[in-house]
């Protein structure tokens, strides 16, 4: 192999097809590279027991017409082929404790998100009307956000804690919960979780919630099809394992098999420890790559999948995110052996439109890397087989085991419908996805030190780029805006925006 390309990118996942796209749509010849057997990230789904199950795509908000991830995909060129089922109008998401039957719910559309929870809290519609149009105005700071120009937020923006806004925002303490209750969809930290991260979570889903009939796998592979129609080439089984210089000049990547691919300019969708590492640290300021080697990632999961024996459990169309204790929900990460797991999110897949038995159930919950570091120096893909062991599969049953237990106490008699169930560990996040320590949303965003997680898509080698759940925001679409963001160095940001609105103006 010994072809040049404008664009050599490093991983398959969102961000990585998103970029490849953008550019592949500019004329930009463009190859993007996969180590895995399955491309797509984050998107990748798994088969087990006959029965479709979604890696980390469980739901997606912002698809309706005219919303921003709509926009985004209709440009890319792939909305109007997902296959989507809308979630509950009125219940997306529950939010749900041990200490308290009520289900509260996050209702879809910000008129519907207050009057479905002013039934629970009359007396604080005022509240959560003010907590409303402080989430769409944090949204708006962010221009891309909305595919809008400008240089965009402030810096009290990024500044807000999250738990601290809502503090100050009611004393109503189980308010507070229920609001900060799907905090799992961004690992939220009291101490250091911005309100924006907290805002461009949850925003996107009281607009419009949807589920992928048949898993997020299929935005893969319409992806790939686009790139393909512009003469983009897509690779997997390609490992990058180093890259190649003149002098200091960044000319290619090498790749396990032995192969080399040119390129002009290089977007890595890795994780960014790993590429400036692989890079090599005499290639980078030092202050540049030990700030990067620094930061903290966001915790790791267990994910425990389901499969149902036929008409046993009823499809419920939204997620639920549980809690033992209200009064935990920022704190459900740092649980003891003995309190965990504290809170989960538990989701359905689904294979059609209208199905009425849930044919399986994911449930995920925090889990320390620190607990597997036994076995943190073995590596296990269907590429790569690995042997971790008797104790390791034993500590996942157990694990397991104390998980079901856990959910059984909020659906009674679960148990009795599971025909098979099955396991992810943060070993299984890090060799699939690639997240350092198998974490689930990249780097922690500190609200007391907001430029300190900063990564710029642009790093200090004048050809090579980042993209990716690090860069920008993590979720389907903080990555598609990340991957704008990126290509927007290359081509100009003003260009790129202005060409997608314009071609979205002339699809109407």
């Amino acid at each position: 192999m010994n072809k040049k390309y404008d664009i050599v990118i490093i991983g398959s996942g969102l961000g990585g097809l998103v970029s490849a796209i953008l550019l592949a749509k500019e004329g930009k010849s463009v190859c993007v590279l996969e180590k895995n057997n399955q491309y797509g990230g984050n998107l990748q789904t798994f088969v087990r027991d006959k029965t479709i199950f979604d890696t980390g795509i469980h739901y997606i908000g912002g698809l309706a017409e005219g919303q921003n991830l709509y926009k985004y995909f209709s440009y890319i060129g792939i909305m109007d082929q997902l296959k989507l089922k809308k979630m509950s109008e009125d219940a997306f998401d529950v939010i749900s404790f041990d200490d308290d039957t009520t289900e509260y719910p996050h209702a879809q559309g910000y008129e519907n998100f207050i009057k479905q929870l002013a039934v629970h809290f009359p007396k604080e519609e005022n509240v959560i009307r003010e907590y409303c149009e402080k989430l769409i105005y944090t949204c708006d700071s962010f221009p891309l956000y909305n595919l809008k120009q400008g240089d965009g937020y402030q810096s009290e923006i990024l500044s807000i804690n999250a738990k601290d806004y809502l503090d100050q925002l009611t004393d109503n303490e189980k308010l507070k919960a229920v609001l900060a209750g799907s905090n799992f969809l961004y690992a939220g930290i009291a101490d250091k979780t911005p309100f924006y991260v907290h805002a461009l979570s949850v925003n996107s889903y009281i607009q419009s919630s949807w589920r992928c009939i048949k898993g997020g796998s299929q935005i893969t592979k319409l992806l790939i099809k686009q790139l393909r129609k512009y003469g983009g080439e897509v690779y997997k089984h390609r490992e990058v394992t180093g890259f190649g210089f003149e002098g200091d000049k960044l000319i290619s990547v090498k790749t396990k098999n032995g192969e080399e691919y040119f390129g002009d300019l290089f977007i890595s969708n890795i994780e960014p420890k790993t590429t400036l590492k692989m890079v090599g640290e005499d290639k980078f300021r030092k202050s540049y790559f030990s700030r990067i080697q620094s930061l903290e990632v966001l915790p790791s999961a267990f994910s425990l999948y389901l499969v149902f024996k036929p008409n046993t459990f009823k499809y419920l169309n939204h997620n639920y995110y549980h809690f033992r204790e209200s009064t935990r929900v920022w704190n459900a990460n740092e649980y003891t052996q003995d309190s965990w797991p504290e809170a989960y999110m538990a989701s359905m897949n689904i294979s059609e439109e209208n199905q009425v038995w849930a044919e399986s159930l994911t449930a995920i919950t925090y889990l320390k890397f620190e607990e597997f570091a036994e076995w943190e120096n073995t590596h296990n893909t269907v590429s790569e087989k690995g042997e971790r062991g008797e104790l390791y599969e034993k500590y996942k049953v157990e694990k397991a085991e104390a998980f079901l237990s856990e959910i059984e106490k909020k659906f009674p008699g679960i148990r009795d419908c599971v025909q098979s169930m099955h396991t992810s560990t943060p070993l299984s996040y890090r060799d699939y996805i690639g997240g350092h320590n198998g974490n689930l949303y990249g780097y922690i965003k500190d609200s007391n030190n907001p430029m300190k997680t900063f990564i710029s898509p642009k790093t200090k080698l004048e050809n090579l780029y980042l993209t990716g759940q690090s860069i920008n925001m993590h979720g389907v679409l903080g990555v598609t805006i990340g991957a704008v963001v990126t290509c927007s160095e290359i081509l100009g940001k003003d260009y790129l925006i202005n060409k997608i609105n314009r071609t979205l103006e002339e699809q109407v």
